[in-house]
């Protein structure tokens, strides 16, 4: 293994990393060595690929052809059955609740101490390590101070502060970047086939997210609804214009939200069919529609829980209208996101300052903030947030807090 791997084609289990080659290279180095660090916390914003870095290095732990660099082949059993998540020596974390529990955290633990039974080591990655409270962050305390010899821990959070100082000691940090939209459009050409200019499109107004990039590129649908979320500034003028646009902001992150979920549904339930050996069609065997019923329960759960990522997204969606804004006041000279927006944007830029241009973007990232760290009902926090995005409200808003 090089001792970097900046401007190298990554392959095997890192080929979707694009963009992260110096994170690759720590990582791929540890897998190969005969006794890696026990804990890792990987972080990095949203869409940097977080859990599929977490999930590459699990498999490469386990990759059984010692002799490829880097570790991590892709093509081995081993590296197969991570790849299909069903590793019986990974256990992966994500929950589908808003905290992970106490009582979770201590099954974790004990997954954490049996032996490995198909590869090398016992990998546990816990994927939303920022959703722990101290005392369940507590629980995992003693087990990641002193671990049983075959147990990696690998942990994953936005930033290295989401997890407690004593934590956070006992493990390597490895950061990951958002990727150049450009290496993430060539992705979408390379192992996807799209267009060039439909993958450069959608890889530019995702903010460089490869899953949000995928998914304007196949479905004309979700483009479309973005492209109302990012207009919407243009509708508002007015009170009655400002909650009709909120209105139609939840209708359109619910509607993202449905479509999205039932893509993924049902290519997770024809996974598990495919594993079972039910053939597309055919009826499901009495003995085996308990793991299909698992399955959709699970989904039904993370469905619950997604819903206010679509606001997340359809919020960072609206943001980067007003960030395109932003760059067209100060004439920084940097590349809009939405490009075909160009000229609303060029006549919209004059009319209004970039302070109130801020104070719109920090509306927008408090109403983020509420919906992801409090109870708050969507509908009235985004109805609240278009009143202050209102032409002459922004100052007044900036006042009020």
């Amino acid at each position: 293994m090089t001792e970097g791997l900046e401007g190298v084609r990554l392959t095997g289990v890192w080929a979707e990393l694009i963009g992260q080659e110096r994170a690759v290279s720590v990582l791929a180095r540890a897998a190969a060595e005969p006794t890696p660090h026990h804990a890792w916390l990987i972080t990095g914003p949203p869409g940097s690929g977080r859990s599929n870095a977490a999930l590459a290095f699990a498999a490469a732990l386990n990759c059984e052809r010692p002799e490829v660099s880097p570790r991590g082949c892709g093509q081995c059993r081993s590296c197969e059955l991570a790849a299909h998540k069903s590793h019986p020596d990974i256990t992966r974390i994500a929950t589908d609740k808003s905290v992970i529990t106490i009582e979770e955290a201590r099954e974790i633990v004990r997954q954490a101490h049996d032996r490995p039974a198909f590869g090398k080591r016992r990998v546990i990655v816990i994927e939303d390590a920022d959703r722990m409270a101290e005392r369940t962050t507590n629980v995992l305390l003693k087990a990641i101070e002193e671990p049983p010899p075959h147990t990696v821990w690998v942990l994953c959070t936005p930033s290295p502060g989401d997890v407690l100082v004593t934590i956070r000691s006992r493990c390597r940090l490895v950061s990951l970047k958002l990727p150049d939209p450009a290496d993430v459009a060539r992705l979408l050409v390379e192992r996807d086939g799209f267009p060039p200019a439909v993958a450069r499109v959608a890889a530019r107004a995702a903010q460089s997210h490869i899953g949000v990039a995928r998914r304007l590129a196949s479905d004309e649908s979700a483009r479309q609804r973005r492209h109302e979320i990012v207009t919407l500034p243009l509708r508002l003028g007015s009170v009655s214009s400002g909650m009709q646009a909120a209105a139609q902001l939840v209708e359109l992150a619910d509607s993202e939200a449905t479509a999205s979920l039932a893509h993924r549904d049902a290519a997770e339930r024809a996974d598990l069919l495919r594993q079972l050996g039910v053939e597309e069609g055919a009826p499901v065997p009495p003995q085996m529609r308990s793991q299909v019923k698992r399955l959709e329960e699970e989904q039904a759960r993370r469905a619950k829980r997604s819903r206010n990522d679509y606001y997340d997204r359809a919020l960072t969606d609206l943001l980067s209208w007003y960030r395109d804004l932003l760059i067209l006041q100060t004439g920084s000279g940097v590349d809009l996101v939405n490009e075909d927006l160009a000229e609303d944007l060029a006549r919209r830029a004059p009319a209004t300052r970039a302070e109130t241009t801020l104070a719109c973007m920090d509306e927008i990232n408090e109403t983020r903030r509420r919906l992801v760290g409090t109870n708050v009902a969507p509908v009235q926090a985004i109805e609240a947030m278009m009143l202050r995005l209102l032409p002459d409200q922004p100052s007044q808003a900036s006042r009020s807090r």
